[in-house]
């Protein structure tokens, strides 16, 4: 009688599974099915029962794929990718973005770039419940289950995640005027080991300040000031009241300089490019929300993108 309602429940079991395997714990694979624990681990015994065979070797803290479950989580991968397209086409949802979209982003990045631009997103796909988190770290997006993320890097490492360049942008170096008319003004990256420096310090970049004038090789140097955090906000408030010299993303500190808060340092010298990243669970098929997200961050977002930067080369 249980394998007969296991058979009409295989797919959810095998989702159960897989969700199991991509966020390390029963628990969290529940919250991510609106299941109980309880029900998840079940599924999975009911799987492992009918396949005879031992998918996940359980501890207290570890649950530790078997060879044989990384074989068929691998082969339920491939299913479950062609299901949902299969019902997606079948019942329509191919083309009308809707249900639940996951989405984090870096927070300062999201405070200018996203959020002014999140009304109209919802306006246009009002179907769709954005669930916006923030976050200065790598995505871990199978075990937290988000859809997207935005992220920025000079470069990304290898961690099986689908990539999309959205820009680029850079930082720069900035200080109040006060500060540089008490504490002067540096004429050479070298100088800056003369100053208070503001560090700004998270995984997307090195603790180093790097500058390139375009021409010559990369400058480095290890700044030292009284101040390390790991938001940009932080360090622009710290810096529009003369604390020190800073190297911050553009995006953070435009409207400041703009409104002569802030005054650029060295303004023939910026970062190395940083990368602005979409990334994504690597899957075959995307859902339309998803895809209805990715559209709207190119067509709004990559312009506001270049008209920044064009703002410090012009």
């Amino acid at each position: 009688m249980r394998k007969d309602l296991l058979q009409t429940g295989l797919f959810h079991a095998i989702r159960a599974f897989l969700r199991v395997v991509d966020s390390g714990s029963f628990t969290a694979a529940a919250e991510q099915m609106d299941l109980t624990t309880a029900q998840v681990s079940r599924l999975v015994s009911d799987l492992e029962k009918r396949l005879d065979v031992k998918l996940l070797q359980r501890s207290t803290r570890h649950r530790i794929l078997t060879d044989a479950g990384a074989e068929y989580a691998e082969r339920c991968r491939e299913i479950v990718a062609l299901m949902d397209e299969a019902e997606a086409k079948a019942s329509g949802t191919a083309s009308s973005p809707s249900g639940r979209l996951r989405v984090q982003c870096m927070t300062s990045f999201g405070h200018h770039y996203v959020a002014p631009e999140l009304a109209d997103f919802c306006a246009s796909y009002p179907e769709v419940i954005v669930n916006y988190s923030t976050s200065q770290y790598f995505p871990d997006l199978l075990a937290r289950g988000v859809d997207v993320s935005f992220y920025l890097a000079e470069s990304l490492t290898d961690s099986g995640l689908v990539a999309r360049r959205l820009g680029t942008t850079f930082a720069v170096v900035c200080a109040s005027p006060e500060y540089l008319q008490r504490s002067g003004e540096p004429k050479t990256p070298a100088a800056l080991s003369e100053h208070s420096c503001l560090r700004l310090i998270n995984p997307s970049i090195t603790p180093e300040w790097r500058l390139t004038d375009g021409q010559g090789p990369v400058q480095e140097f290890s700044p030292q000031g009284p101040l390390v955090a790991d938001t940009p906000e932080l360090l622009l408030d710290v810096a529009v009241r003369s604390a020190g010299i800073t190297l911050l993303p553009l995006f953070s500190v435009i409207d400041a300089i703009r409104d002569g808060r802030l005054r650029r340092v060295l303004p023939a010298w910026r970062s190395p490019d940083i990368g602005i990243f979409a990334l994504l669970p690597s899957r075959h098929f995307m859902d339309a929300r998803t895809r209805a997200w990715l559209e709207w961050a190119e067509k709004r977002i990559a312009p506001r993108l270049r008209e920044d930067a064009a703002f410090f080369t012009l």
